[in-house]
């Protein structure tokens, strides 16, 4: 399975394909689009979010709502674009206005930033969507909450021991959290930076429920799991660090308190999951526990300094429509780029042109794995 994703923040649309899904999936266009509503909200998110409600748009490869095994092509209007796009030429720090125009031969970032912008992940969402309802097909849900804003650190993580009827409900937050006292301290911290001109970064947590033993593989540096998802998700705008399980936290404990005691309840199981569900590049069948830190937005509403491009002499950063926070937005895409992964690791294990196939396909191997 594969896609690409085309389009500028300020373009007509934003365009995506994605090849490799099986025949015989229902399309449920409501359920992608509440998906690309999840991305858009959230306190501390620019004045776009009030001018655009982003709909997809499917051109090909669904047929009287069903997948056909074509690839999909599917296209979301930029509704928010018929403003004036001026030339970039004082770079912010931290974003890639300079190093694009230095590579591509730029009079400045303009072109850059139009495609280096996060706008290009509502895209990813919508295909990442697609795979989702692929997964539930199989019973495997992806949740996610946000775990840290500005510093604040949530007490509820999955190694609290978050209940997934919790989890299910961190959309009711305004900023993705669980815990609401935690939630009120977050918001105050977003309208200080706010009212400072600044912007704020933060943690995410997501979390892949009932994950099948077996996708991924140690043989090769390119097909692990681990590796796979890290790579996917720090190419998420603004993702800094990535880490699965206890993550940085094994450097600070012995192995005998780290590594996960193996047990036999009517098949092979961990009594904890510090590893995170994944071993060796290989999915183990306990949860899939990922962390993706986002450094705060690069766009400053009291910029920082800068050189002119052009006249090669000290300035202040440019000011384009930006965020304050943009974590909760964050872990939406990050679900649906870990959707993406585990369903194309999925496909590459139990292949099927069709759904019906994939099932046989996957069920045998459930038989399988109870005669171990």
């Amino acid at each position: 399975m594969r896609f690409l994703t085309a389009g500028e923040s300020h373009g007509e649309s934003l365009t995506g394909i994605i090849e490799g899904i099986p025949a015989n999936l229902y399309i449920d266009i409501d359920f992608i689009n509440k998906e690309l509503r999840r991305r858009q909200k959230g306190f501390g998110r620019s004045s776009r979010m009030k001018i655009e409600i982003d709909e997809v748009n499917i051109l090909s490869g669904v047929g009287n709502g069903f997948t056909t095994g074509n690839p999909i092509t599917i296209s979301i209007e930029n509704k928010g674009r018929n403003i004036e796009l001026v030339e970039v030429i004082k770079p912010r720090p931290g974003h890639g206005d300079l190093v694009g125009a230095l590579k591509y031969n730029q009079k400045g970032g303009r072109n850059i930033l139009e495609r280096a912008s996060a706008r290009e992940t509502a895209m990813r969402v919508a295909l990442g969507s697609i795979c989702k309802l692929f997964l539930k097909e199989f019973d495997i849900e992806i949740y996610s909450h946000v775990i840290n804003i500005g510093g604040i650190e949530s007490k509820t993580t999955y190694y609290t021991g978050v209940e997934i009827e919790r989890l299910a409900e961190a959309d009711k937050s305004n900023i993705q959290v669980i815990d609401e006292k935690i939630e009120e301290k977050m918001i105050g911290k977003i309208q200080e930076a706010m009212e400072e001109g600044d912007t704020l970064g933060g943690i995410i947590e997501v979390i892949v429920k009932n994950p099948p033993v077996g996708l991924g593989s140690h043989s090769s540096w390119d097909m692990k799991l681990d590796g796979k998802l890290a790579a996917a998700i720090i190419s998420i705008q603004g993702i800094k660090a990535v880490e699965f399980g206890l993550g940085g936290k094994a450097s600070t404990t012995k192995g005998s308190e780290f590594h996960d005691e193996i047990i036999y309840d009517s098949k092979f199981r961990r009594k904890t999951n510090n590893a995170g569900g994944i071993e060796a590049g290989i999915s183990n069948g306990e949860d899939i526990v990922i962390r993706g830190t986002m450094k705060p937005i690069p766009t400053l509403k009291k910029p920082l300094d800068t050189i002119n491009i052009i006249s090669k002499e000290k300035a202040i950063a440019q000011f384009e429509r930006s965020d304050v926070c943009a974590v909760p937005s964050a872990s939406i895409v990050m679900e649906n780029v870990v959707a993406y992964i585990i369903a194309d690791e999925f496909l590459k294990k139990f292949g099927g042109n069709f759904l019906e196939e994939t099932k046989a396909n996957y069920n045998n191997y459930l038989k399988y794995l109870e005669s171990r």
